[in-house]
């Protein structure tokens, strides 16, 4: 059974000094973490990182789907419609923000996949609390 969606995509960043450069970055989710969405960003490689360096930010799956048709988040992340074809998400850290422009049609193709391995209201059957109170127990 698949238990994992990615969906890669092209990003552009319209606030920063270079609005036209594409990053291509993915959208993942993991029905071991049935709330959540992550956005991976590729890091350049060098010695220190490797290469298959990658940040990675979480955040609402629902926060993704509702922000597809109106503002919403109140964190670290925020997401919104954009102009025609596009979603924005902000993502902000200690040092500053960026806004992300998200092509809608790939969000969207994410949002099924991933409602169609976990759908709406099921997360928490998805969730194995005996697995993680285990894991608290071993690294207590």
């Amino acid at each position: 059974m698949q238990k994992s969606a990615v969906r890669p995509m092209p990003v552009t960043f319209p606030d920063s000094p270079l609005p036209d450069v594409t990053v291509h970055v993915e959208l993942r989710f993991d029905t071991a973490l049935p709330y959540a969405a992550c956005l991976v960003f590729p890091l350049a490689p060098c010695d220190c990182t490797g290469s298959d360096a990658k940040v990675c930010w979480y955040f609402s799956r629902d926060l993704l789907n509702e922000g597809r048709h109106a503002p919403t988040g109140d964190g670290d992340v925020k997401v919104g419609p954009g102009s025609a074809g596009e979603i924005l998400i902000t993502l902000r850290g200690p040092d500053g923000q960026a806004v992300l422009s998200a092509p809608e049609d790939a969000v969207n193709a994410f949002l099924a996949d991933s409602f169609t391995l976990v759908p709406a209201g099921s997360e928490g059957d998805h969730l194995d609390i005996d697995a993680a109170l285990a894991r608290l127990r071993t690294t207590g």
